[in-house]
């Protein structure tokens, strides 16, 4: 295939795929009180046992004054949990509490329900095939 048939493949999946998104993160009641930085930084800590303050700066491209008042955001709402290092107590380690972790599960149902019951109300079992056998060229796009 050529470049530019690519470039035209790109230009009609990339609004498409930008507003499902945008639909899935208001159809989450769930987690309707928190940004997407802070969902961004949610979901890092569910990746990693903890992460310290300055980590999660970076990895999220703000600056730690900002990082800090996200932190406090999501630790009031006893989202995360925070413990001081055992081997250098200036360090705090910031880890995803029971209850992020259960409001990320939440979150995740509600946008597969909602998702699935679409899936098969608008497309045809032939649609349905195309969509599974769409998964896989879309995850190489996102690993690259």
């Amino acid at each position: 295939m050529s470049i530019e048939k690519s470039i035209k493949i790109a230009s009609e999946l990339r609004p498409v795929l930008a507003r499902l998104n945008r639909k899935l993160r208001k159809l989450s009641p769930s987690n309707t009180a928190l940004s997407q930085t802070e969902r961004s930084v949610l979901v890092l800590l569910e990746q990693h046992e903890y992460l310290l303050s300055a980590e999660l700066a970076v990895l999220e491209k703000i600056t730690p004054q900002s990082m800090g008042a996200l932190l406090n955001h999501l630790a009031e709402l006893k989202l995360i949990s925070k413990t001081a290092s055992e081997n250098d107590k200036r360090k705090i380690h910031i880890s995803l509490s029971a209850s992020g972790k259960e409001m990320l599960e939440q979150v995740r149902h509600e946008r597969d329900e909602w998702l699935g019951k679409t899936i098969a109300e608008v497309c045809t079992e032939n649609e349905q095939l195309i969509l599974k056998e769409a998964i896989g060229p879309l995850t190489k796009l996102v690993n690259f």
